[in-house]
């Protein structure tokens, strides 16, 4: 994701109340997620995840409150910085879960061999085609679409055309206006990556290399995470601190712009580009991690991820679907996100087989 709108976070505990249902009573919340706790010393859950995690303060508050726990959340940069950090304290884990590894990473976790198996009973709500590990090491948590976005003011003040294929970037009207994220060290890079691979194919006349090599000639920027790209780089992020009007994101974005606006829009400010095959279905994972000090609190926290109303809260918080069919969407997510009909076919064995090639031809064409 999909995302986290870190400077709004205040606001947006506000102004959810206004689009989505009361946050339940613990008493409310299903009996096989919380299920209270005789052990009266508070214990802690150490929670790795990206640096794009938000959650409701109430939310955590009804976790610990029915536990006895202590949750503590320990955000480790973008998703690909996180994943290294997990694989490379192994012996010595940081965390007892890992929230937030995505497709575009789950075989390099499953390699390493970092994840316990658990077969959380909330699987039951979760469809089967976001299930992408037969040993339930890693459960789907979320899932939304990669993809470029575009600051849709900017285009119509100067009336210039928005892209809307992939093609149009490389077009010398588009030149210098796109903020992407550097594949190796960013998942929505990644995934972006993926999604050039799928489109143009890896030979014929014009492969994907070819068009990356056409990007950066049309000065194409690269940074390292989404949190740059968006809010350093973009015209529309950040009340357009940047100058770069278009950017990779997800097609889940335009909500926030219009959550988090002084303005009423009847559109969206920024759109995305959900042409076919321009996007990247990105799914996240949560999973207990070898070593976890206290497993009976870190298989409870992957199931209350997985319940009805920490579902419910993950849309107006990072800005993605929520895996658990019987969650219910906030009326600003209805009426403006986008779901591409048609993303990219970038399978997961494929991924698995070709990831590093890929990036190191990738790093090869566009950062040297």
């Amino acid at each position: 994701m999909n995302k986290r709108w870190c400077v709004c976070v205040v606001c947006l505990v506000v102004l959810a109340a206004c689009v989505a249902e009361p946050m339940p009573a613990p008493s409310q919340m299903p009996a096989e997620v919380l299920q209270p706790t005789s052990v009266q010393t508070v214990r802690p859950v150490r929670v790795m995840t990206h640096d794009s995690f938000d959650i409701s303060e109430d939310m955590v508050a009804a976790f610990e409150e029915q536990f006895g726990a202590e949750v503590q959340i320990l955000q480790s940069g973008d998703a690909g910085v996180m994943v290294n950090q997990a694989i490379l304290s192994a012996d010595n884990p940081l965390a007892d879960v890992i929230f937030g590894i995505d497709n575009t990473l789950l075989s390099r976790v499953l390699d390493a061999g970092i994840l316990e198996s658990y077969p959380s009973p909330l699987l039951d709500e979760i469809p089967d085609q976001l299930e992408l590990d037969p040993q339930n090491r890693a459960l789907p948590v979320d899932f939304g679409d990669v993809c470029l976005n575009y600051d849709r003011i900017w285009f119509d003040e100067r009336g210039i055309a928005p892209p809307d294929e992939l093609e149009d970037l490389v077009a010398s009207d588009y030149n210098g206006l796109t903020v992407v994220q550097n594949a190796a060290t960013s998942s929505p890079g990644l995934a972006f990556l993926l999604v050039t691979i799928g489109y143009f194919g890896e030979s014929g006349e014009y492969s994907w290399l070819d068009y990356w090599r056409d990007l950066r000639a049309n000065d194409v920027l690269v940074v390292d995470g989404w949190e740059d790209a968006y809010w350093g780089q973009f015209t529309y992020g950040s009340g357009g601190a940047g100058d770069r009007p278009i950017v990779v994101s997800y097609a889940s974005s335009p909500p926030a712009e219009v959550l988090f606006s002084e303005e009423e829009f009847e559109e969206a400010p920024t759109q995305a580009v959900t042409a076919d095959g321009a996007c990247f279905r990105q799914i996240e994972f949560v999973g207990i991690l070898k070593g976890a000090q206290n497993r009976d609190l870190a298989e409870a926290w992957v199931d209350f991820t997985l319940s009805k109303p920490f579902q419910e809260d993950i849309p107006l918080h990072m800005f993605v679907f929520p895996a658990n069919e019987t969650a219910d969407l906030p009326k600003v997510f209805v009426d403006f996100a986008q779901i591409p009909e048609h993303p990219v076919d970038v399978g997961y064995a494929s991924i698995e087989a070709n990831r590093e090639v890929w990036l190191t031809a990738w790093t090869d064409t566009v950062l040297r």
